[in-house]
């Protein structure tokens, strides 16, 4: 057995969330066994992979991806094999899921037992969140079990009414729950009479298509929502994470509230920042249904800035990976056809393109929400940090080549992209996970199904220890 180690990606650009340096990165078993100056010399391997001129970035974590996911009559087209394949495409090697209930015969404990069954089949690692749409006497130990599970993270929807929307009581009941069991509250937050209320004025004046979409879920329905899940959180002492937060005044809330102590996190996705409401006049209106829509030019270039000012702390996918068909089955009715978009393969290139396109942005900010970020919130050891110890899951690309999306050419499963004909930067040349090349020389190199089951830590005890690491470190 020789004593190389197994890889070494050299003379690269490392660039963690806390800053850059020039070095070789060693990789064995897996790990990242150590990081040597560049002015040392190259460590022997089995392989070498000269990163000269080029950035080496931690893999992303998506901390927010629906895969194999029925909700109501429509059944996304992807399965775990897929999807983590397009994430290794675009340079994501954690993708954490969600084990929602499929209807009211099935349990949050049972949902997530589902996903963790058909997760043996994904090419990268995979972490779960639960969910809970009703409570009743069971949920506690529900949740219990899941947190032994190592599931520290509950979704509620404040929407969808008669599908996913948790009640009021609900919500803080769960809350409570998580801060016994020092989980972390997850919230889509759109105020749902508001929502229901201006889409059934609409369906009464004839303007219910995927044309008006933008109209039907007005900005002030996140915001108020968001204001109200703060106060519950303020009142339990819960953590709270709301996902694809799309106004900025949304992300001005959660700042405020962190300003108070609370610790309320904002989460956003590539379409909210690249693309605005114009869109839904375009000739394909419907490769952007998804809610909450997309905002005005005005709501997203506020978006992007609070974005680039470091007030929101991951961009994630939101993948859904429906596809035309079924999409173009009831563009005539907004209530009736199926919301949510492709996009685990293209976060990388449009988030870094988006964020590289601000005066001041930085690539470590870039790296701090599309994989230290997510990891850190989210309490996903191992991840996000290229480090002696880390797992062996590296990104190398060059900042400055650029490529066209052609949806036909992805690996998502279905036949289109939001992106479609935009130019981005910031694509994988090389990516590893957990220690294997899975992307290089324009190809992929499929490693079976070795992706494994993250078990998460608890979120205070997780960000403790992160906080005592980051004092060590400086003493």
């Amino acid at each position: 057995m020789s004593d190389r180690a197994e890889l070494v990606i050299a003379n690269g650009t490392i660039v963690n969330a806390s800053g850059r340096s020039q070095g070789h990165i060693v990789v064995r078993s897996g790990k990242i066994e150590q990081v040597v100056d560049a002015t040392q010399p190259i460590p022997a391997a089995l392989r070498t992979i000269d990163a000269t001129g080029q950035l080496v970035i931690p893999g992303g974590v998506d901390g927010h991806c629906h895969v194999d996911q029925t909700t109501g009559r429509y059944s996304t087209l992807d399965d775990y094999a897929t999807t983590s394949t397009a994430a290794l495409w675009g340079g994501t090697t954690t993708i954490i899921d969600f084990g929602i209930p499929r209807d009211a015969t099935e349990s949050p404990l049972e949902a997530v037992r589902i996903k963790k069954e058909l997760a043996t089949q994904s090419r990268c690692d995979v972490a779960l969140h639960g969910s809970v749409v009703a409570w009743d006497e069971s949920i506690p130990w529900q949740l219990e079990q899941l947190a032994a599970e190592g599931v520290r993270s509950v979704k509620m929807y404040t929407t969808n009414r008669g599908s996913t929307m948790a009640d009021g009581d609900t919500l803080l009941k769960v809350m409570r729950e998580m801060v016994r069991l020092d989980g972390l509250t997850y919230i889509h937050a759109e105020h749902d009479p508001i929502i229901a209320d201006c889409t059934e004025q609409h369906a009464a004046a004839g303007t219910i298509g995927i044309e008006h979409l933008h109209l039907t879920r007005p900005e002030l329905a996140e915001e108020i929502s968001v204001k109200e899940v703060l106060a519950m959180a303020e009142y339990t002492g819960a953590p709270v994470y709301f996902v694809h937060q799309t106004t900025p005044g949304a992300v001005d809330l959660v700042t405020e509230a962190r300003r108070r102590g609370l610790q309320a996190f904002s989460e956003t996705c590539p379409h909210y920042v690249t693309l605005d409401e114009g869109v839904y006049g375009s000739r394909f209106p419907e490769w952007f249904a998804c809610c909450p829509p997309m905002r005005s030019a005005r709501t997203v270039a506020a978006l992007r800035d609070r974005l680039a000012a470091g007030a929101i702390h991951t961009v994630a996918s939101d993948h859904s990976c429906y596809d035309l068909s079924q999409k173009l089955e009831r563009t005539d009715d907004v209530r009736a056809m199926p919301h949510g978009l492709p996009g685990v393969e293209t976060r990388m290139p449009v988030t870094f393109t988006a964020m590289m396109g601000e005066p001041g942005s930085r690539v470590e900010d870039f790296v701090e929400v599309f994989a230290a970020g997510p990891a850190r919130i989210n309490a996903v050891p191992g991840k996000g940090i290229i480090a002696e110890g880390y797992d062996a899951d590296l990104v190398v690309f060059d900042p400055a080549e650029e490529r066209t999306v052609a949806g036909d050419h992805l690996h998502m499963g279905t036949d289109f992209s939001p992106f479609d004909g935009h130019t981005l930067s910031g694509w994988p040349a090389v990516v590893v996970s957990a220690g294997q090349v899975v992307v290089s020389n324009g190809g992929f190199h499929d490693p079976g199904p070795v992706g494994r089951f993250l078990a998460r830590h608890g979120f205070r005890s997780h960000h403790n220890t992160v906080e005592d690491s980051a004092v060590l470190a400086h003493a």
